[in-house]
């Protein structure tokens, strides 16, 4: 099974900008859908973005949409989150999450790996 390590969060002023990187382990990176999700302590695990195993198709939430960009690049085993315009609303853990097939999924239902997660702080 593939192994998620997810880097890039921290502090960042509203406003400001992050990249959040998911590495991924193994040589099955082109197999796999790929998602991010968030999570605040005592609500369920929000989705954010996905994108499908060729990386032509990719799908946000309506509360990130035109700040976030999910991309991945092949040659680094490598998913991105980059994360602009934040507000203090998108603090949160962030998680990286693997999907077996092509499509991508909205629900955590719908992922079979999962990285330990990377917060994220945006003061007002």
């Amino acid at each position: 099974q593939v192994q998620l390590v997810e880097t890039g969060g921290g502090l960042v002023q509203a406003g400001g900008s992050l990249r959040l990187s998911c590495a991924a382990s193994g040589r099955t990176f082109s197999r796999y859908a790929w998602g991010w999700f968030r999570q605040v302590p005592g609500t369920e695990r929000e989705f954010v973005a996905a994108i499908n195993r060729s990386g032509g198709t990719t799908y946000y939430s309506d509360s990130v949409k035109g700040r976030f960009t999910i991309s991945r690049d092949s040659a680094k085993n490598t998913v991105y989150l980059q994360m602009n315009s934040l507000k203090p609303e998108d603090t949160a853990v962030y998680y990286c999450a693997a999907r077996s097939g092509s499509s991508y999924d909205y629900t955590t239902a719908g992922y079979d790996a999962w990285g330990q997660g990377t917060q994220v702080t945006v003061s007002s």
